[in-house]
């Protein structure tokens, strides 16, 4: 009876749904970035771009330690449901969500 429990908690562990959970590939997330918010928050992910100074709002640099201090979930809900202007992305994937996550992730340390 053992063994079957330790074999299913085997394979409820190493499901790809709970190995994603929490990780990312930051490398991916870097080419999401590109395609759903370099144009906002810039190559540098400073927000200092031409569409902030057109709206005339301030988009928060993502390296910065207000940013970075948010949870993962915080983030992804900020990219989901969006944020003051920012509209959310809607067309974004659980893996995309992660992947982006792992990517802002990385600019805390640039």
């Amino acid at each position: 009876m053992k063994s079957v429990l330790a074999a299913a908690l085997m394979v409820f562990i190493c499901t790809p749904a709970v190995l994603a959970a929490g990780s990312g590939d930051a490398a991916a997330g870097k080419d999401t970035y590109g395609k759903h918010c370099l144009a906002c928050h810039g190559a540098d992910a400073s927000g200092n771009t031409p569409i902030a100074k057109g709206m005339k709002v301030t988009i928060p640099n993502l390296a910065s330690k207000e940013v970075q201090a948010l949870s993962d979930a915080d983030l992804q809900k900020v990219m989901t449901q969006g944020k003051g202007k920012m509209p959310p992305v809607k067309d974004l994937t659980d893996a995309d969500l992660h992947n982006l996550v792992a990517y802002i992730r990385t600019l805390a340390r640039k």
